[in-house]
């Protein structure tokens, strides 16, 4: 018998549906040939990061001080942290200071310093779908239980579902903002409404619940939008990002979280934070990393790329017949299918186009389409996606 955990034996079966077409697509281009294969399974950006990266990176390696590879604090180099803090304020509209800010190996990374911090067994995390698919796994990482509740038909903030989904059990609801999948940008308006809702029901629960933000998309936004920030809408709000998007990083695995300066448990959110940054065994966050980023608060990816990509895309879906609704931001289209979602993918999969099913989001009659691949693979698959469509309605 097989000594691995049952818990995770029933995880591999439910595991990420992006892994496996991901891993169908590597099969297929070993087959075929790669320029055969229009593959738009995995959010791996391939856009270049910004020229500055590489000139900081030399400069630090470069560097023989003593102790400059040793142990820090499990929060972060404070140096870091100010200049992330500085950087943050102008954004937020709040004056942080360094203990606000604590640097993660990642979004992920900080996503289940937070839950580990925040969470008792039992407590209840709403996360809204579509929603991207590794929450439930942190969730339950640390003993939370997931509640999904539904977004709207334009995937917008349902206030009533929410509303309705709230208990005494409730320690988090989970945003993420640009979102993936759909690449929609929740308002101003309704993040205020949304803090608002949250206050109101932890006060009637007498409890804090907290809202965080997964915002690694925050600068990859289109047509003119932004993404209004999360610190006007509730004290009790905890944001956490990465560098992997905006500056094509994920592999170095550098992220941060950032507290309301003005939280009425802040000491002891932050202080467990940065305990669970340790015992997790993350420790800190990488130090070469967090050199770096240190020194690149004020560039970003050349984010006109993706916005070609997108028009490129919106004209292959329109010409074959697909229903979206425009992303805001972030780099996926999530068009609805004629058809059940895992059958249209495997239509897809007949003409060498690599889809997700939308089920794997939570959210089933969709695909997702990551547009962080080349145009040429975008403008090659506008014949794949006419058959398929030909194909779906017969």
């Amino acid at each position: 018998m097989s000594g691995v955990a049952k818990k995770m034996r029933t995880f591999a079966e439910k595991s990420s549906w992006i892994r496996k077409m991901f891993e169908e697509g590597a099969r297929m281009k070993a087959e075929f040939g790669a320029d055969k294969v229009f593959d738009f399974s995995i959010g791996n950006p391939d856009v270049p990061p910004p020229a500055k990266f590489y000139t900081v990176l030399r400069e630090l390696a470069q560097d023989e001080q003593p102790g400059i590879h040793g142990y820090m604090a499990n929060a972060g180099y404070p140096f870091v942290r100010e200049a992330l803090a500085k950087r943050l304020g102008a954004e937020q509209g709040v004056n942080f200071g360094v203990d606000d800010i604590l640097m993660t190996c990642g979004a992920a990374g900080g996503l289940n310093v937070i839950f580990k911090a925040l969470l008792d067994p039992g407590d209840e995390v709403i996360i809204l779908a579509p929603y991207f698919v590794e929450y439930n796994f942190y969730i339950d990482n640390h003993g939370g239980v997931p509640k999904v509740v539904p977004t709207d038909k334009d995937f917008n903030l349902d206030f009533e579902a929410i509303e309705q989904a709230l208990t005494e059990k409730t320690k988090v609801v989970l945003i993420n903002s640009p979102n993936n999948p759909t690449g929609q940008i929740y308002s101003a308006d309704s993040l205020k409404q949304l803090g608002r809702l949250l206050d109101e029901a932890g006060a009637r629960f007498k409890t804090s619940i907290y809202l965080v933000s997964d915002e690694p998309y925050r600068n990859i936004v289109f047509d003119g939008n932004e993404v209004p920030p999360l610190m006007n809408t509730t004290t009790n709000a905890i944001l956490a990002s990465s560098y992997s998007k905006e500056l094509s990083l994920p592999g170095e695995r550098i992220g941060y979280l950032a507290v309301h300066p003005e939280m009425a448990d802040k000491g002891a959110v932050v202080g467990a934070m940065t305990l669970a940054n340790r015992i997790l065994g993350f420790v800190n966050a990488p130090a070469l990393m967090q050199r770096t980023v240190a020194r690149l608060q004020d560039v970003s990816v050349d984010n006109s790329i993706y916005a070609r990509r997108l028009e490129v895309f919106c004209k292959v879906l329109d010409q074959a017949g697909m229903r979206y609704v425009r992303p805001k931001g972030a780099f996926y289209l999530f068009p609805q299918t004629p058809i059940d979602d895992v059958e249209f993918c495997r239509l897809l999969t007949d003409q060498k186009i690599l889809a997700v099913p939308g089920r794997g989001f939570g959210l089933p009659g969709y695909i997702r389409l990551a547009f962080c691949v080349d145009e040429k693979v975008i403008a090659g698959s506008a014949e794949g996606f006419k058959r398929a469509m030909e194909l779906a309605k017969k």
